[in-house]
């Protein structure tokens, strides 16, 4: 399946549009809280951990949204938004959504 962020796909004519299609993964309790901590323990420096879990997160909101428009009877998904929110008490979790529209490619 074609996923992408652009609203088409070159060299590819959209024949149907299926409707919108979303992901969605929600990282448990300590996650956010932790991950703050930990930047001000890292000066000028990446967390490798923290960096896999966002990716895995993202991941798991995108394969989720894949299958949905699979479902639908799309081949693509275009116009893909990620956006990343902290949710809960005390901003305690970190929300990964996707979104975007399922559609037939000729």
């Amino acid at each position: 399946m074609i996923i992408t962020t652009t609203p088409t796909v070159e060299g590819r004519t959209i024949r149907d549009y299926k409707g919108v299609v979303t992901g969605e993964t929600i990282i448990g309790a300590n996650f956010v809280k932790d991950f703050f901590a930990s930047i001000r323990d890292i000066v000028g420096g990446r967390s490798g951990s923290y960096e896999k879990v966002l990716r895995e997160a993202k991941d798991t909101s995108m394969r989720e949204m894949e299958e949905r428009a699979q479902a639908m009877g799309a081949n693509a998904i275009v116009g893909v938004d990620l956006d990343y929110e902290t949710i809960g008490k005390e901003s305690s979790m970190l929300m990964v959504c996707t979104s975007g529209t399922a559609v037939v490619l000729d």
